[in-house]
């Protein structure tokens, strides 16, 4: 199997491993899926963050709109009111104007009802004030609570570990069922936060229905198309018409970094002869080298010349046996 470093201009990505005779159109397309999948899972990962932070997304009629704004055109958010985070939730506003998420936590020292069969039917001094709350602000929808939130955490930080660009440094290959992996990951902690799911025009529904519109976005102008990306290795364009082994030869132990490409975007930048890490640490060497060059210069004392290591007679004296030799009389 041929291991494939795949890169996007400098930055590693991930490696993949595909035997000699693979059809370069096949490899092509495969190399874009999992580019473009790790792209999703970062999206998605970025997109549940804020969620666990503030909540839903909101109507697109609503974002960036203050309080009064929303309350002076009457609008309402319809699916807010549906999608209450299990558990309980917290408050804490988005200042962006694009999640909601206001407080509605069960507090044990002040229930919202008293004790009696018909649980929920005697609003409680909480319910009141909770009530005043929401027709203040039209913005007070609830937003997971610590609990909640840290599922959603532990789950993107597990995501975010299989795509890794440390994979690399690891050596461990990724694939597109580790990719679809991740995301089923993600999708089953929303699940679990939102029993009752996310509203249609959320972000992270979008992206899990393959609905998500990036036009216009920077994170669209990341996403390489499959029939328009290509595969750069050694400056040359590993033309689909082709096998992997009409490049690499028949040898399946070889490593080769390989740069994803847009068609058209031209020639990717060549690969240094030394990596970064590397010159680092050549100029660090020649920088202490300096330094000690510096000290002897500074240094002009020739007291050692004094020292019996300088004598440049020594072994001479040695072998005719007259070393040590004291004409002191005892």
């Amino acid at each position: 199997m041929v291991l494939l470093h795949v890169k996007r201009g400098d930055e590693s990505q991930f490696l993949l491993q595909a035997p000699g005779s693979t059809e370069l159109e096949e490899l092509t397309v495969r190399v874009a899926r999992v580019y473009n999948a790790r792209l999703k899972v970062q999206r998605v990962c970025s997109e549940m963050e804020e969620l666990a932070e503030h909540g839903i997304f909101l109507p697109p009629n609503m974002q960036g709109l203050t309080d009064d704004q929303i309350e002076e055109l009457k609008l309402r958010d319809e699916w807010g009111e549906k999608c209450v985070p299990s558990g309980g939730s917290v408050f804490k506003k988005d200042d962006i104007g694009r999640r909601n998420g206001q407080e509605r936590e069960r507090r044990r020292q002040a229930p919202c009802c008293a004790e009696s069969p018909m649980w929920g039917s005697i609003p409680g001094p909480w319910d009141h004030d909770r009530i005043r709350r929401q027709r203040l602000n039209p913005l007070s929808h609830p937003a997971p609570n610590e609990k909640m939130k840290q599922v959603l955490k532990k789950t993107v930080e597990e995501a975010k570990a299989i795509i890794s660009k440390k994979q690399v440094e690891a050596g461990v290959c990724v694939t597109l069922e580790m990719v679809k992996d991740a995301l089923d990951q993600l999708r089953g902690a929303v699940m679990i936060v939102y029993p009752m799911g996310l509203p249609p025009y959320d972000p992270i529904r979008m992206e899990f229905e393959n609905k998500e519109d990036l036009s216009g976005t920077q994170a669209g102008l990341s996403v390489i198309e499959e029939s328009e990306a290509q595969l750069w290795w050694a400056a040359k364009e590993l033309r689909r018409t082709k096998t992997l082994s009409d490049y690499v030869g028949k040898n399946e132990k070889t490593k080769i970094i390989v740069k994803i490409q847009q068609r058209g975007q031209g020639a990717p930048a060549r690969e240094p002869v030394i990596s970064s890490e590397e010159q680092k640490q050549l100029m660090l060497y020649y920088h202490r080298r300096q330094e000690e060059l510096k000290k002897l210069e500074e240094n002009d004392d020739d007291s050692c010349l004094n020292s019996p290591w300088a004598d440049n007679t020594a072994l001479k004296r040695h072998f005719h046996g007259v070393k040590d030799i004291k004409w002191r009389p005892r």
